[in-house]
């Protein structure tokens, strides 16, 4: 196994990633919540005390994956390293894992955008990482899992036929079980609810001030704003998107 900070599982194999993006944390605005939690629980982890898998959940482009990212840049000093792990791929999670296990790093298995169907491998794999079998968990290996779905697994209208009522209390069906089972197995569960506009603006600066660009005028914030109406979202992803836009069309101006 190659000796880098970052890796994916490829072709049944781990691979060295020689240029992993580099995010810091003060970068990551309008969730100030998320990111103390996180960042509370993987100085744990580094630190050799008990800590959680994680569970990221919200809107798209709000920051989850960026704020995984952005762990690496904070604790690869402290031994911190991040594996990228495709949600199709966690059926080979024990031989990820075997690798890792007697190493003196601390690895976050970082599985980004998880979503599978209810007979999927990978949702048994996942279940069995999370809360083991007969071979105990390494205690240098923590899962972190994006997702812009709530348990991960689709919903369908007809499990709501599922639900019944006990005495006054309404119980969800076998179905839905199933799936809340599936996200309460990680300990630490984040939510990522959509920018508000001010949220969204601050993003925009921010990109802007990154790339070299000071002042957003009144016609900037208001070509922000149509930016993200003509996308239907106001999130991190759309705001620098358009700060990119933005910042080249100053930079023409400008020659």
């Amino acid at each position: 196994m190659e000796t880098a900070l970052a890796y994916r599982w490829r072709h049944e194999a781990l691979q060295a990633i020689h240029f992993p993006q580099k995010l810091k944390l003060d970068q990551l605005l309008g969730i100030d919540r998320q990111k103390a939690l996180l960042v509370r629980n993987t100085l744990q982890f580094v630190s050799r005390l008990p800590a959680n898998h994680v569970l990221l959940t919200g809107s798209r482009g709000t920051g989850k994956s960026s704020l995984v990212k952005a762990l690496l840049t904070e604790f690869a000093d402290r031994g911190l390293r991040l594996v990228e792990v495709p949600p199709h791929d966690l059926v080979d999670l024990p031989r990820i894992v075997a690798p890792l296990r007697d190493r003196p790093e601390r690895f976050i298995l970082y599985v980004d955008d998880f979503s599978v169907a209810p007979n999927d491998g990978s949702l048994a794999a996942l279940k069995t990482a999370l809360d083991g079998d007969i071979e105990e968990a390494p205690e240098n290996v923590l899962i972190v899992a994006t997702s812009n779905r709530r348990h991960l697994m689709p919903e369908y209208t007809r499990e709501n036929e599922e639900y019944r009522w006990e005495g006054e209390e309404l119980h969800p069906g076998e179905t839905s079980e199933e799936k809340i089972s599936l996200s309460e197995r990680f300990g630490l569960w984040l939510s990522f609810p959509p920018f508000t506009q001010t949220q969204y603006l601050d993003v925009v600066r921010q990109h802007l001030s990154d790339l070299g660009v000071d002042m957003l005028d009144d016609d900037g914030e208001k070509a922000a704003l149509r930016w993200a109406l003509m996308r239907g979202s106001r999130s991190g992803r759309v705001a620098k998107q358009f700060a990119r836009d933005w910042a080249g069309q100053q930079g023409l101006q400008a020659r």
